[in-house]
């Protein structure tokens, strides 16, 4: 089974990071949100002030601010949870804050080559009629089944380390015509790679990730840019299929209980659709659905 070597390479700056989550968190609240009065005083900077937000905390303004400069050094649980509260975060920005300011020494696992388990193909496998495949972190496709590659493509015939995500959404134009709101799928996957940026910041290769779509990509420096987390588990995908048109697809994603660093997702159509008599068509043509769909992309001579 394939495996993804680990080269040396730089660290994400973890300081720098907690800095600026914390500063654009702060920068999208108005007083009005948070039910402090605005007195329509000039304002050089958007949102709400570093000494509203301490009030608001529940904490000195110059412990405040040596935290939104990076020094998340001996912060306590109960300070995270007021700043969140004060933020208003979801639970997965909560979540990330804790990471960065607190963060777990992970340096051993980062460096363990990702790999799906055995009996995992082989259920992909058996699921011959419905789309699914198994993503690790920095969005790494480990291992997916037939009708996935009908669907999104034959990841087969890719390099292993293309099998991602990031650089297929960022880097393909087949990618972006695939999806019909490519936008909104792009900013999943920079949501998905700060979160693990939250968690791994030693990871030489979610680095070198972000640099090389930093530096090939501006539609990922714009999104990488605004520090946006979430976890998405469930949704609806709209695809332009270039075999069988459009297809609305419902997505489910499981965590996979013996490695939380991995997750299953699965797609589905509503019964008796047009989705799912495309997919039926797709899942007749197998392999062949892949090749043809490659083959009508190609510009004839």
């Amino acid at each position: 089974m394939d495996v993804h070597p680990e080269p040396a390479g730089a660290s994400l700056d973890r300081r720098a990071e907690l800095s600026e989550f914390l500063r654009t968190r702060r920068a999208r609240l108005k007083p009005e949100d948070v039910g402090l009065p605005d007195f329509g005083r000039h304002r050089r900077v958007p949102g709400l002030r570093r000494e509203e937000l301490a009030q608001l905390a529940g904490v000195s303004v110059a412990y405040y601010t040596r935290l939104e400069q990076g020094n998340g050094r001996n912060v306590s649980a109960e300070v995270l949870d007021s700043i969140a509260r004060a933020l208003r975060l979801t639970d997965a920005e909560h979540a990330h804050l804790t990471h960065l300011a607190k963060p777990k020494h992970k340096k051993k696992q980062t460096a363990r080559p990702q790999q799906a388990r055995a009996s995992l193909q082989q259920l992909l496998t058996s699921m011959d009629s419905v789309p699914a495949y198994i993503v690790g972190r920095r969005t790494e496709i480990l291992a997916w089944n037939r009708m996935a590659a009908a669907v999104f493509g034959d990841w087969a015939e890719l390099p292993v380390a293309e099998r991602n995500w990031a650089r297929l959404v960022f880097l393909r134009p087949d990618y972006h015509d695939l999806f019909v709101d490519w936008e909104q799928k792009a900013i999943d996957i920079v949501c998905v790679l700060r979160m693990d940026a939250g968690c791994y910041p030693d990871d030489p290769r979610l680095s070198a990730l972000v640099g090389e779509l930093s530096v090939k990509s501006e539609d990922f420096r714009r999104l990488w840019a605004t520090h946006d987390v979430k976890e998405k588990s469930h949704g609806l995908k709209l695809l332009r299929h270039p075999l069988v048109g459009e297809l609305s697809l419902n997505f489910e994603g499981f965590r996979l209980t013996g490695d939380a660093e991995q997750t299953m997702v699965t797609y589905h159509a509503e019964p008796a659709s047009p989705s799912a008599e495309a997919l039926r068509l797709l899942a007749s043509w197998g392999a062949d659905a892949t090749r043809a769909g490659t083959e009508s992309q190609t510009p004839s001579a």
